[in-house]
Parts: structure tokens; C-alpha cells; sequence
């Protein structure tokens, strides 16, 4: 079972050394260092994108230039904890999802991004895909999803979401252009409208977070935006 999970990474760190992961330096092509890593800028590849796109470049790097039974997704200081588990007995793998309680995932995001992202999603679904409009409008009323771009998908199915993210994204990039990170926040939103449309199931398993988190500091942001936040 060959099974290669991306750690996207854009500086030099202590990586996981078991061959299931494959650190790939996400921004390479504008990137002034030289890291001991897979490039995300060879082969075909939206490197230059990175930073709207943050580490769906090392996403759609695997998509084009990457072949194995099992691809995964994960980030420098986050990984998902696989330990004991037969990857190959799941079609996807996740961490567990968010749960917000006074928020939906809409507003969520409206609060944190302004709507502008989400609303342009919708009218691309759509436009393209409107048989995943009513996954869409189910998703951004729940009040949990799994976040993070982190997963493991069977290679066909990583192609099948990959074809379909990307498309999206690339549409609705006609319409908004640049903004720092945007399209790597949008399809957070996009994962569980994938595999909700498509009756895809899952595992879900814990993340384990390798970097402290200010949670004091996260909370006073959630608070800010919420009830001053950025409106679009």
C-alpha cells in the first residue's frame, strides 16, 4: 500500500521521518530559500499562487505530478493522528470536525472573511455545479466542519474532489483576484460539500497540533470579529 501524505511547509523544520510523509515546500517559485524539500514549483503547478492559495499549491502539486494508492494533506505543525489505524480500511480520512455552537459555518466565516468568498462560491456552484447547491446551502448551515485543508483520500478520490475544487476556485478567482489566503479559506468550506453531495464517508481521527495555540488571544478574535468584525 503506497500511501504519501503532503506536509506543506514554506520553512526548514523538524518533519516526520516515517515514508508515508512527503514535505513539500509550498511558494517555492517565489520563495528566496533553498529548503531540502519536494519544490512545489516543478512539474504542473500553481506555485506562484501560494499566497491566495496557502498549501492547496502543495495540494494541486500532488494532484498533477503525484501517483499512489492513498494522498494525503497536512501542514508542518499539524498532523492527523494515524497511529494504529489501517488507512486502507477508509475511503477518507479527517480530524475531527470544529464545532462553533453560537455560530453556523456561514456566518463563521462572514464574521471572520466578510461573505464576498462564500456568496461568490454559491453563484459559481451555481453556474457549474448546481447539483451541489443544496449540499452547499445544508454545509453553511451547520454549525460544525472539518477545517484546515487536512485529510487522506483514496487516489480516486482525491482526483475526483481535486478536479472539483479546483475548478471552483479557479472561477471564482476570475471575479475576486488576489487577497492573501483567500482561496485556501474558501475551500475549507468546499471539503464537506464534496463529500456530502457525493455520500462519501468518512473516519475521523484527532489532530495533533506540534506549535502552542494562544487560545486566550483566538477567543478574543472570534469575539472582535463577531460583533466587530470585517463585513463584505
Amino acid at each position: 500500500m503506497d500511501i504519501k501524505i503532503v506536509v506543506a511547509t514554506h520553512k526548514d523544520y523538524i518533519l516526520p521521518k516515517e515514508d508515508i510523509y512527503l514535505p513539500v515546500f509550498v511558494g517555492a517559485a517565489d520563495s528566496k530559500l533553498d529548503l531540502p524539500y519536494q519544490r512545489d514549483d516543478e512539474g504542473e503547478n500553481i506555485s506562484h499562487k501560494n499566497r491566495t492559495y496557502s498549501e492547496l499549491t502543495g495540494m494541486f502539486w500532488a494532484y498533477k505530478n503525484l501517483k499512489a494508492d492513498y494522498i494525503g494533506l497536512c501542514h508542518y505543525h499539524r498532523y492527523m493522528d494515524v497511529s494504529g489505524i489501517d488507512i486502507s480500511a477508509y475511503k477518507v480520512i479527517l480530524p475531527k470536525k470544529r464545532h462553533y455552537y453560537i455560530e453556523t459555518a456561514y456566518s463563521q466565516y462572514k464574521h471572520a472573511h466578510g461573505s464576498t468568498g462564500l456568496d461568490t462560491a454559491r453563484r459559481v456552484l451555481e453556474r457549474k455545479y448546481p447539483d451541489y447547491l443544496d449540499a452547499f446551502d445544508a454545509c453553511m448551515k451547520k454549525r460544525s466542519l472539518h477545517i484546515f485543508n487536512m485529510f487522506i483520500m483514496r487516489y480516486d478520490i482525491f482526483c475526483e474532489y481535486s478536479s472539483f475544487l479546483f475548478d471552483v476556485l479557479f472561477e471564482i478567482e476570475k471575479e475576486l483576484g488576489d487577497e492573501d489566503r483567500l482561496y485556501g479559506y474558501i475551500s475549507e468550506r468546499l471539503l464537506d460539500v464534496y463529500l456530502m453531495k457525493n455520500k462519501i464517508p468518512y473516519k475521523e481521527v484527532r489532530e495533533i497540533e506540534t506549535e502552542d495555540i494562544d487560545w486566550p488571544k483566538k477567543i478574543f478574535d472570534f469575539l472582535k470579529r463577531k460583533y466587530a468584525g470585517k463585513q463584505k
